[in-house]
C-alpha cells in the first residue's frame, strides 16, 4: 500500500525525537548551582569503582559494576551553605535525588560526610563497563542490600537543611464541667 504524496510546497520529515536527558542540575542551598553531564562527571572528578549486588525480593540478586565520582566530592564543588567546620551544622543537611522516571530518594549529608558515615555513594558514569553518556548518570549506594535508592537518569540533586521540627503546642486540660 503506498502513501499519498504530500500537498505541493510542503515537506515531510520524521517527527522530532526527544533527546535523552543526560544533564542534571545540582541546586538548593548551594553557593554555586551546577548543571552536569556524564562527561562532566567523568572529566572533572576522579572515578571510583564499586561492585554491587542488589538483592531485592522481587528480582533476586543482580550483580553490577559501577564507576563514577563520589557524590560528596561533586556536591562539595557546588559549595553547600553550611559551616563546614561545624559538624552539627553539616549533619542537618539533606540531599534529594530525582530520576528521569520521577523516582526519588533522600539522603542525609551525614551518610556521605567523612566525619560520619563516609558511605562511598557514586554518581555513576559507567555501568558494567558501558558508558552512561546517553542514559544519564545514576545514583549508586553500594552499601544498600536492595537497590531501592538506586536512581537512574538523574535529573536533579537538591541540597538543603532540614527545618527544625516545631514543638507541639502545649495542651491544657479542658475546663471541668
Amino acid at each position: 500500500m503506498s502513501r499519498p504524496s504530500p500537498p505541493p510546497g510542503t515537506t515531510t520529515s520524521p517527527p522530532p525525537s526527544l533527546p535523552a536527558r543526560t544533564a542534571f542540575t545540582l541546586r538548593g542551598e548551594v553557593a554555586c548551582p551546577l548543571s552536569l553531564t556524564v562527561a562532566d562527571l567523568r572529566n572533572r572528578w576522579g572515578q571510583h569503582h564499586a561492585e554491587v549486588v542488589f538483592d531485592c525480593a522481587t528480582s533476586g540478586p543482580r550483580h553490577h559494576t559501577f564507576e563514577g565520582p563520589l557524590l560528596r566530592e561533586v556536591v562539595d564543588e557546588a559549595k553547600p551553605v553550611f559551616d563546614a567546620r561545624r559538624r552539627k551544622d553539616r549533619s542537618r543537611f539533606l540531599l534529594a535525588v530525582t530520576g528521569g522516571d520521577g523516582h526519588h530518594t533522600v539522603l542525609s549529608w551525614a551518610e556521605i560526610d567523612a566525619d560520619f558515615g563516609n558511605v562511598p555513594i557514586l554518581l555513576a558514569t559507567a555501568m558494567d563497563g558501558r558508558s552512561l553518556e546517553s542514559a544519564g548518570s545514576q545514583l549508586v549506594v553500594p552499601t544498600d542490600r536492595c537497590g531501592a535508592r538506586y536512581i537512574s537518569a538523574i535529573t536533579s540533586v537538591w541540597v538543603g537543611a532540614c527545618a527544625v521540627p516545631h514543638r507541639p503546642a502545649e495542651r491544657t486540660a479542658p475546663p471541668a464541667r
